[in-house]
C-alpha cells in the first residue's frame, strides 16, 4: 500500500513490489498472479468460514452470515481497516482493479452460497440459495462503495445495519 500511495498504482511495479517485501521476483508470482491480485486477493474466506461454522444452529443463515461477517470485521485493527478502505478505494477508481474485484465477488456469492447450502441440507446450486448468496455479496459491494467515500464510517457497524435491512425486507 505504501508504494502505491506514493507513486499511484500503474507507476508501482512487481519488482517495486517484490524489492519492499525482500522477496524475489519469482517468489512474489509463487503467491500472486500481478500487482493487481495484492490489492483484490481476499485472505478472509477461512475465518469467514470458521465463524460462520461456530453460529448457533437456531439462527436464520442469514443471521448467521451477519453475525459471522459482522464479528470478523470487528476484530480487524484500526490499521487493517484503514488499509481495507485505502485498498477499496483505489479498486473503485481503477478498472482493472474493479474487474477482477467483482471476479472475486462472484467466487465469494459460490463460497457463501456452499456454506449456506451445507447449514440447510440443500444444493449450492438451488436458486434460493444463490439468490441469498448474490443479495450478501451484493450488500458487501454497497458497504464497500459507502466506506470508501466515508472514510469516517464504522465498517462493521455499516456492515450490520446493511444486513439487517435485507434481513428485514429492506423496506423501501
Amino acid at each position: 500500500m505504501r508504494l502505491f500511495r506514493e507513486q499511484g498504482y500503474k507507476a508501482t511495479t512487481v519488482e517495486q513490489i517484490a524489492e519492499a517485501a525482500e522477496i524475489s521476483y519469482s517468489t512474489f508470482f509463487r503467491y500472486f498472479s500481478g500487482k493487481e491480485d495484492v490489492l483484490t486477493r481476499d485472505n478472509y474466506d477461512p475465518l469467514l468460514i470458521r465463524a460462520f461454522e461456530e453460529q448457533p444452529s437456531g439462527l436464520s443463515p442469514l443471521q448467521a452470515l451477519k453475525n459471522a461477517m459482522v464479528s470478523e470485521i470487528a476484530r480487524m485493527s484500526e490499521d487493517e481497516l484503514t488499509t481495507m478502505r485505502e485498498r477499496n478505494q483505489l479498486v473503485i477508481a481503477i478498472p482493472e482493479l474493479w474487474s477482477a474485484t467483482v471476479n472475486g465477488m462472484t467466487q465469494m456469492m459460490q463460497l457463501i452460497a456452499e456454506m449456506v447450502a451445507n447449514r440447510v441440507g440443500r444444493n449450492s446450486d438451488d436458486l434460493t440459495i444463490r439468490t441469498l448468496a448474490g443479495a450478501v455479496v451484493g450488500v458487501n459491494i454497497s458497504v464497500m462503495l459507502h466506506y470508501a467515500e466515508n472514510p469516517d464510517a464504522d465498517f462493521a457497524g455499516l456492515l450490520e445495519e446493511a444486513l439487517g435491512k435485507l434481513e428485514n425486507g429492506l423496506g423501501l
